[in-house]
């Protein structure tokens, strides 16, 4: 569309200024530019107050942030906002001051070891924006980087930090989503950043720029994927009491807790951790959490928060009760939907510290922003991103028999290979390529976003993460995709997750005939897929569990000992067959 008057004067000079660098680009790219911090760098505004809308130009045609919903969202000036396991700082800027930096080939000063660079950014160009850039290290090597910045106002919301309910105009505010995206790309975690140049892309605007630490010390023993939004409670003065269950054990814990998806800060007023004796019941007193030495924090929409590591002795292969107090109103939340562990709700009132079960009066069958259980030592997490069937539908319920569970205890048993955490990041519902959820707003649909959508955030983000299995794709046939299509989003995965570092297995989809939306038709594109995967040389192993639960009489269709009623989804027999299926060392 071609933009006339003053706006098309405004593009115009928009395409000038990205083919002519500045006089700070220019000394960079002669090597007579020292680095510099991001801060001092910034050259554009992008936040104006409500009551003067024109007092920033973000996207060169006047739009802007709305302070006030950024304040509203818990985006204050100064704020450390952690998100995919990377803190960033909002810029502690004023309205209508300078708040970000429009990439033009800079170098900026930044230190620290970690896995990844984290970038607070967007685009303004209308579209997603692909450039790259530069990683200097402190022992004099460079190393290049790529980073794709969605747009503000047009990129996904199912990939968004935050999501703003306004865009504020010269001429008054919008009612449209304002976006703002925290990208990582992969860096050598064994050296040291010394400073990072940014691309040549004047439409890429960096808010805030971070090296993501990795976790050294810890491993991930217990995590699941927020798969939705929904109405909750409304719970006001309740504490939840949610029962997890750990792959491995160590001496010291630390639990992460998700405000993904939010539009509005959550409060928790406090948390324990104790092992279950059962139901809500602790075996022993349950033991005080803390934030930043704080009792409690409050967590900014899209952002996470990390307790304090805490001196507990956490059981291998036990259950755990994590209990935290929502001061509220709490009306909707980040949840894990299908749980299968029932979890507690009390009465009124903080009932952390209690050990008794006196207090919880309801069952919950989801697990609000709760996502992670980290413990010290070990060598690290297996990470089994999938649909329903790693998320264990039709299992039995409070009897942790998942076939990520069942493979859990298997590395438990034996030394022959490390014995690696398990997170099970399975979403029942979820496709490789679709949202279900839309992934902003509140929503009945819990399903998640697609596994392309929630990569970085289930799988590369995930406490010391070495590899991922990929075990997904039939409910992407049974919406009527492509074999051919599903396949191009598994290679992607795998070449995503292989730009990371990490070892990637596949597996095969499982025949589902006798259900009714299993036709000949979609039969055949399950074994193009499957044929794809046995032959593809863009994973590092392959888990043959179609081989492993097919009735070999009837190829279309799952063994009736392994079936669990429906068709689709293994019984208890068939996922402890998947989970004994997998040789460890692939692992």
């Amino acid at each position: 569309m071609v933009r006339r008057g003053v706006r098309g004067i405004a593009v115009v000079l928009v395409l000038i200024a990205s083919v002519l660098p500045t006089a700070a680009a220019r000394a960079t790219q002669e090597g007579t530019a020292a680095p510099l911090p991001l801060e001092q760098l910034f050259d554009s505004t992008a936040v104006s107050d409500d009551a003067d809308p024109a007092g920033a130009d973000f996207d060169g045609l006047g739009a802007s942030l709305s302070a006030q919903d950024l304040a509203a969202a818990g985006w204050t000036p100064g704020r450390a906002l952690t998100v995919q396991g990377a803190t960033l700082t909002w810029p502690d800027r004023a309205a209508g001051e300078p708040d970000n930096v429009r990439a033009d080939g800079q170098s900026v000063v930044l230190g620290g070891r970690g896995d990844a660079l984290a970038f607070l950014a967007a685009s303004t160009s209308g579209t997603d924006l692909t450039a790259s850039g530069t990683v200097s290290y402190a022992d004099g090597t460079d190393s290049p980087y790529v980073l794709t910045a969605p747009d503000w106002r047009r990129g996904p919301l199912a990939t968004k930090a935050v999501a703003l309910p306004h865009v504020n105009t010269p001429g008054g505010r919008l009612t449209e989503k304002a976006r703002l995206y925290v990208v990582t790309v992969p860096v050598d975690a064994e050296r040291t950043v010394a400073s990072v140049r940014l691309p040549l892309a004047p439409d890429l605007h960096v808010f805030a720029l971070s090296v993501r630490a990795t976790a050294t010390g810890w491993t991930g023993s217990w995590a699941t994927a927020t798969s939705g939004y929904p109405a909750v409670g409304p719970w006001t003065d309740r504490t939840l009491r949610l029962v997890v269950h750990t792959s491995v054990g160590g001496p010291r814990v630390r639990l992460r807790f998700d405000n993904t998806f939010a539009a509005a800060p959550v409060r928790i007023g406090g948390a324990t951790v104790a092992v279950q004796d059962g139901g809500a019941r602790a075996a022993a007193p349950p033991v005080r959490l803390a934030f930043g030495g704080a009792a409690g924090t409050e967590i900014p929409a899209g952002a996470q928060a990390y307790s304090d590591p805490l001196a507990f002795d956490v059981p291998a292969g036990a259950a755990l009760l994590v209990s935290f107090h929502l001061p509220g109103p709490v009306a909707a939340a980040p949840v894990h939907r299908l749980a299968q562990q029932r979890s507690y709700l009390s009465e009124p009132g903080d009932h952390t510290a209690d050990g008794a079960a006196t207090a919880y009066t309801a069952v919950l069958t989801a697990w609000p922003l709760l996502t992670g259980v980290d413990v010290a030592g070990g060598p690290g997490s297996v990470v089994l991103i999938g649909d329903s069937i790693t998320d264990g539908d039709r299992s039995t319920a409070d009897a942790n028999r998942r076939w990520p569970d069942v493979l859990a205890g298997r590395l438990r048993a034996q030394y022959a290979v490390p014995r690696h955490g398990v997170l099970n990041q399975g979403i029942a519902g979820n496709r490789v390529l679709a949202d279900r959820y839309p992934g902003d707003g509140v929503a009945t649909d819990a399903a998640g976003v697609s596994a392309l959508h929630r990569l970085d955030r289930d799988v590369h983000a995930q406490t010391s993460v070495r590899t991922a299995v990929v075990f997904e794709g039939v409910n992407d046939l049974l919406a009527g995709r492509s074999a051919e299509q599903l396949t191009g989003g598994l290679a992607e995965i795998a070449d995503r997750a292989h730009a990371r570092g990490l070892r990637v297995l596949v597996a095969t989809l499982l025949p589902c005939g006798g259900e009714p939306r299993c036709t000949a038709a979609l039969e055949c594109e399950r074994t193009a897929v499957n044929a794809w995967i046995r032959q593809s040389d863009a994973f590092d192993g392959v888990l043959d569990f179609d081989a492993v639960v097919r009735d070999p009489a009837r190829p279309a269709r799952m063994l009736p000992a392994y079936d669990s009623g429906d068709h689709l989804h293994p019984g208890d027999a068939g996922l402890a067959a998947l989970a004994e299926s997998v040789d460890l060392t692939l692992l």
